[in-house]
């Protein structure tokens, strides 16, 4: 198995400033200067735990490059590109667009190198360079639309991948996008709300962020399923999700090729989030994706990192992904204890919920 990896050690100097979590600091307000919640750490300590495992020795490296403008504007609009370009040459750089995605100068060549790795990957897979895939790059891009970014996100990483291919590949290409990101993927879902050869699947917890989307009913041309899972959900409703959704959703719209925006704040000890997939519930996961690849698309699978906030977990979530993807183990889960949580089976509120999704693939 040929896993292709991406990462470049910029994209750990990607600087989201001394924010309160998602808040600026405000000493009026009591607000203490601290970090952003969206740092460095949780990514630099994924790669770092996949270099000291020594499954570095097991993947293939594909280079990051700069996405060009025009790349970027197969997604975004100009005004949205040449604003951020403008605020990343100041001293102090700018905000992505909602005043909570600060970066500072040279955020611009960093997200535009994000958004390159994403682009280098999915035409490796494409092409059959290598098996499969992960990009951990950043700043993520789930949350971005076109005119503007948010949620931490500046460009939609992801969606600048499919688009630059389609340019090459042909606009018939069709791709299944899964989000398991414990946030709704609202920019990849408004980007491609209208294209019939990109189906858009999320699973997210229930208007968690942003607060005002990813309900089942948003369906688009019909090539977009919402799965709004309540807040507790186990692996028993995630795997019942994909069982029951997803891998039918798959098959029946028979991509070319299947990507995950894929953030590790579903897990069980995530900050943001309250949700409770273990490394070995991502491991899960990633195997049904696996397989349902090998039928219909010769195994190609790709992913690119979103979310993911506990920089003591994340980097096993990581790991665990990536073992199964390239199949080769080295380290267990040290905190494997979170198997064992009360609330992993499946509950009635959840599987009603997950039904109703399910509906959505006859319209495929």
């Amino acid at each position: 198995m040929r896993t292709g990896y991406v990462y470049h050690e910029i994209f750990g100097w990607h600087d989201t400033g001394s924010f309160v979590g998602d808040m600026p600091s405000d000493p009026g307000a009591g607000l203490q200067p601290y970090m952003n919640y969206e740092n460095a750490e949780t990514k630099k300590r994924i790669h770092e735990l996949i270099v000291v495992s020594g499954l570095i020795d097991h993947l293939t490296r594909v280079p990051a490059r700069k996405a060009s403008e025009a790349e970027l504007e197969t997604t975004h609009t100009k005004e949205h590109i040449a604003r951020i370009k403008a605020e990343s040459a100041t001293r102090l750089g700018g905000d992505g667009g909602d005043l909570s995605t600060p970066f500072a100068r040279g955020g611009y060549e960093i997200a535009a190198m994000a958004a390159g790795g994403a682009i280098e990957l999915f035409d490796a897979v494409l092409n059959g360079q290598v098996d499969n895939g992960y990009a951990l790059i950043r700043p993520p891009g789930h949350h971005a639309v076109r005119e503007t970014g948010m949620g931490y996100c500046i460009f939609s990483n992801l969606a600048v991948a499919i688009n630059a291919a389609k340019k090459t590949h042909g606009s018939d290409l069709r791709v299944v996008v899964v989000d398991w990101d414990v946030h709704h993927g609202n920019g990849t879902e408004a980007i491609f709300i209208d294209d019939p050869n990109v189906l858009t699947i999320s699973l997210h917890q229930n208007r968690l962020y942003p607060h005002e989307t990813g309900d089942v009913d948003v369906v688009g041309v019909g090539t977009n399923i919402n799965v709004p899972l309540p807040p507790g959900t186990g692996h028993g409703g995630y795997y019942y999700a994909f069982d029951e959704v997803v891998i039918p959703a798959i098959r029946k719209f028979n991509p070319d090729i299947v990507c995950v925006a894929s953030g590790f704040d579903s897990s069980v000890f995530d900050p943001l989030g309250r949700m409770l997939i273990t490394a070995e519930g991502y491991k899960t996961l990633t195997r049904k994706l696996m397989d349902v690849a090998n039928e219909v698309c010769g195994g190609k699978l790709m992913m690119t990192h979103e979310g993911g906030y506990n920089a003591t977990y994340a980097p096993f979530c990581g790991l665990f992904v990536l073992q199964e993807l390239s199949g080769v183990t080295k380290l267990p889960d040290p905190f494997a204890h979170g198997n064992e949580y009360p609330g992993h089976e499946l509950k009635a509120h959840e599987a009603a919920i997950i039904d109703e999704a399910k509906k959505l693939v006859a319209n495929l």
